[in-house]
């Protein structure tokens, strides 16, 4: 069933749910955090035996910084002077080294690491061309450089950064919870998930392989726009004039999902593609961000089971709260981003 002027009680009560996790996840995540818990990035390029080329990038927030930085072995000798620079939100350094004996079994680790909150991905590509793929965490800091790549490897750091990159991007959970309130019947919910996976699908890989190349501002905006735009078709809803997204929430769902996968290209473009492993790590990072996606909508829709069980019910204006609580976040992030360009 759509969403009605006048909801029954047995519709009102799945609400308190949306409600708590609506301002769950604006008070938890500060809406000027929306897609700022971005990975570090350290690119290690063998040039001969014994010579690498470093380059490091720390994400940003205004003029702050992450306090990390790599360690190489003690023995690792820097042949040039660090050149520092910042661009597209990150602190970005450049240098090469020499290691005696190469870098083969070796660790490599992240000092400061075990104090955030992020993780670093690390790309090491040989001078044969093959690469090793090592996503560390607080929890595991460091890692030791093997002799051949593992393909095992590339599917997991990869998969793990979707799954990351769709749970920790309020603004693409608060379009998909929208999306929950609008699309309540079993197959018209099927409809639009399905509607929002493909779309954002296809233009992640079309963006992520070079085919389109769309400034990330005005797309990060748009996206910001479109919660507001669905937000308010809920309260259009409520009001008893229903809009496209209530007759037809797939085809919203497909037109925005569409820029969202370019928001999708734009945070793995930050951090990169293994050469060599193109296909796969894209396709990787894209079942990670839709396994992350159902394991949102699991957690919504069994917990709203749970709450539609214990016969609780709610003053009907409890139903407001969600739809200005998603809106409100998503102006905040217009106008933020919008001063940004």
């Amino acid at each position: 069933m759509m969403i009605n002027s006048l909801p029954n009680p047995a519709q009102q009560r799945p609400l308190l749910l949306l409600w708590c996790l609506s301002v769950a996840t604006l008070f938890f995540g500060n809406p000027g955090l929306a897609h700022e818990v971005r990975p570090g990035y350290l690119e290690i390029v063998q040039t001969a035996d014994e010579s690498y080329n470093v380059l490091w990038k720390v994400p940003m927030r205004g003029d702050l910084r992450l306090g990390i930085y790599p360690r190489f072995p003690d023995d690792v000798v820097e042949k040039s002077e660090r050149r520092s620079y910042e661009a597209g939100g990150a602190h970005i350094q450049r240098w090469s080294f020499v290691a005696p004996g190469g870098l083969t079994g070796e660790p490599v680790s992240i000092e400061g690491l075990t104090g955030t909150m992020t993780d670093v991905l690390v790309r090491l590509e040989r001078s044969d061309g093959t690469t090793q793929v090592v996503l560390l965490s607080p929890s595991r800091p460091s890692f030791t450089v093997e002799d051949s790549p593992d393909f095992l490897q590339v599917v997991w750091t990869y998969l793990r950064l979707g799954i990351e990159h769709i749970l920790l991007g309020i603004d693409h959970l608060l379009f998909v919870l929208a999306l929950l309130i609008i699309a309540r019947e079993k197959w018209t919910l099927l409809k639009t998930v399905t509607a929002f996976t493909v779309a954002h699908s296809i233009t992640l890989g079309l963006a992520a392989l070079g085919f389109v190349h769309v400034p990330s501002a005005p797309v990060e905006a748009v996206i910001a726009l479109s919660i507001v735009f669905v937000a308010s078709e809920i309260l259009h809803g409520y009001a008893g004039r229903p809009g496209l997204t209530a007759r037809a929430p797939w085809i919203v769902a497909f037109s925005f999902g569409l820029l969202h996968g370019f928001g999708f290209a734009g945070a793995l473009s930050n951090i990169g593609l293994p050469e060599g492993n193109i296909p796969l790590a894209l396709l990787c990072f894209n079942l990670g961000v839709e396994f992350g996606q159902l394991m949102f909508i699991g957690v919504v829709l069994v917990v709203t089971a749970v709450v539609v069980r214990t016969g609780i019910l709610f003053p009907q204006w409890t139903r407001l709260v969600p739809p200005y609580a998603i809106g409100g976040a998503a102006m905040f992030w217009v106008i933020e981003r919008v001063a940004a360009f």
